[in-house]
């Protein structure tokens, strides 16, 4: 893939944007280089054609994640991404259908004629043939994780089903012996058609599916299909510092394609749980301990213990204020090899509501020598911080 430039770099994007974002900086590029308004200009085809394979990837919700993992090699048989075929570009065509249709001029066939000459005929016309390999469903799979299991990393045991070529026919569909014979709905062309009112309509063939061909003798075990539904249980790595709705791709894992066409992929979506105790911000972590009136005015060691149960001795100065917060380094979210975020301690110091006789005689004490106004004047806010 040597000269191909990073998809989000040609939509001049970051890798965390969002939907509408990818389609906002699709929709400019798609504008600013349309052949329409760049006639002969080369360079502006082809930035045009870079940036609608780059939308068509980081548009998909199956591809997008396969990318930021693997790159482009991980695209590889996904329907011809990265070779520049036309096939793929059909979602950004009717994803945008309302910019390009507009601009035709007086071209006659407007965009659906410049889109079929610039991606080799990928418009609405083309038609894959009977017998071309296809690409695989890929499938999805929701895994919840602890809160500590995301932040240290951890491995995992799944269990799913998808689509393997039968055993039996070994994916052909037939018995053995069975030969492919023109189906008698279409005549083998895959395709019907069918008259409404002054209109003839052409569909796929609802006999044959659009093959052109069926098997005299189907296979009884996967009954013509030429697959049989598997189990599967596999060890899933996850990694440490992965965020909510991570999306981890394992090629080749889900359903297997059609006509030798390679499987598709398994999308694992992780779904990391809440903590009673603490909460993340990236790399860091937080928690809030709490203290007596009378720790935080004279000052305590605290024992704190950290997510993955170590504890930390951690002096707390005399007279901290309520939710003063306090870092203490390298107790967060492993990030890269030996190296953590911090860990954010939040102090809440708790006022006592019920006190014994004596703990009142002393307050009433200390009120007496503290001789605080009742009628304080205000402050700026923010001196209370300080």
């Amino acid at each position: 893939m040597a000269g191909k430039r990073d998809y989000y770099e040609v939509l001049g994007i970051q890798k965390n944007a969002t939907e509408d974002e990818i389609k906002k900086a699709y929709r400019k590029l798609a504008v600013k280089y349309h052949p329409d308004r760049n006639p002969g200009d080369k360079e502006a085809e082809e930035k045009f054609k870079e940036a609608t394979e780059a939308y068509e990837v980081l548009s998909d919700d199956q591809k997008r994640p396969i990318y930021d993992q693997y790159g482009f090699a991980g695209l590889d048989g996904m329907g011809g991404m990265g070779g520049g075929g036309g096939a793929q570009y059909s979602r950004a065509f009717h994803d945008f259908s309302d910019l390009f249709g507009g601009m035709g001029g007086g071209m006659g066939g407007g965009f659906s004629d410049i889109f079929e000459n610039i991606f080799g005929g990928g418009g609405r016309s083309s038609r894959r043939r009977p017998d071309e390999p296809q690409q695989g469903q890929s499938l999805r799979y929701d895994l919840n994780i602890s809160f500590k299991d995301a932040v240290y990393g951890t491995k995992a045991e799944i269990t799913f089903q998808h689509n393997e070529a039968c055993s039996e026919c070994h994916g052909t569909g037939g018995a053995k012996g069975a030969k492919r014979k023109p189906c008698p709905t279409c005549g083998g062309t895959g395709q019907v058609r069918r008259q409404a009112g002054f209109f003839a309509v052409q569909q796929t063939c609802p006999a044959c599916g659009g093959v052109g061909t069926k098997i005299d003798n189907p296979c009884k075990k996967c009954r013509g299909t030429g697959y049989e539904t598997v189990t599967k249980k596999m060890s899933l790595t996850i990694p440490a510092g992965v965020d909510d709705g991570k999306r981890i791709a394992i090629p080749r894992m889900g359903d297997v394609g059609a006509n030798g066409g390679p499987a598709g992929d398994l999308i694992v979506v992780l779904h990391v749980e809440q903590h009673e105790y603490f909460e993340r911000d990236g790399r860091d972590l937080y928690c809030a301990v709490p203290v007596t009136f009378a720790q935080a005015a004279l000052g305590v060691t605290l024992d704190i213990t950290s997510l993955d149960g170590k504890k930390i001795k951690f002096a707390l100065p005399s007279g901290t204020t309520n939710g003063k917060l306090f870092k203490i380094k390298g107790e967060g979210v492993p990030y890269a090899e030996g190296r953590k975020g911090d860990l954010y301690v939040k102090i809440i110091v708790q006022i006592p509501t019920h006190l014994t006789s004596e703990q009142k005689r002393l307050m009433e004490e200390f009120a007496r020598i503290e001789n605080a106004t009742t009628s304080p004047s205000c402050v700026p806010l923010a001196s209370l911080s300080r």
